[in-house]
């Protein structure tokens, strides 16, 4: 496996690995509980990446029995490692959302108040989601419970941004639906309303695009 046939996917559990040794099972565990929200795949290709990575001298395995039943459990090599640090310094790639329920809205004038209230619960809902999620885990590490301490500081800045997150998108997605409330029908604009929006949005910033 060459440096660009790894996936980002591939890192992410070569740094799940440089933690500690886990299986498979552990390993799908681990990203659903850490990556979840902002880094979602299927499982089924987070049981055949660890394999790949094996194969390609990033990552050992090793059988061991759990009771009455076998696992494999993967390591990170020395390799693997190296490779992951490489990965850590190259440039960071552009910040990317993507959500169906932004694209319903988007398009929301060529369907019914309910279809754009229905996309915008789905946000509210999904941010909620992950606002308690983070919670549960920063808690953890306030009572001193986190799986890794030794990683509280990188753990607390993406706890801290996916909680903020959460909470503003959730604030927001409550707003909106109030305002799409007020809509008679959806082809034709209350711009009165809709200029008052942007203005909110936009605010001082004008159109610097700064904060």
């Amino acid at each position: 496996m060459s440096s660009r046939r790894l996936t980002t996917t591939s890192y992410a559990i070569l740094g799940l690995l440089a933690t500690q040794p886990w299986s498979t099972y552990e390993l799908a565990n681990q990203l659903r509980r850490a990556l979840h929200f902002f880094w979602p795949r299927a499982e089924s290709n987070l049981y055949a990446e660890p394999k790949r990575l094996v194969a390609a001298g990033l990552a050992d395995a090793r059988e061991e029995w759990n009771g009455d039943r076998k696992r494999t459990v993967y390591s990170i090599t020395d390799r693997g490692r190296a490779r992951l640090e490489e990965w850590l310094g190259t440039d960071v790639p552009p910040v990317r959302v993507e959500s169906e329920a932004y694209l319903r809205i988007l398009f929301g004038n060529m369907g019914s108040k309910d279809n754009i209230l229905r996309a915008l619960r789905r946000i509210e809902d999904d941010a909620i989601a992950m606002s308690r999620h983070y919670v549960e885990l920063g808690e953890e590490y306030a009572r001193g419970e986190g799986l890794f301490p030794d990683r509280i500081h990188v753990n607390a800045l993406l706890v801290s941004l996916a909680v903020a997150q959460g909470r503003t998108t959730a604030a927001w997605a409550r707003s909106a639906r109030a305002d799409v409330d007020q809509w008679s029908e959806t082809a034709v604009p209350d711009v009165d309303l809709a200029l008052k929006k942007l203005r909110e949005a936009i605010g001082e910033a004008g159109t610097t695009g700064a904060p």
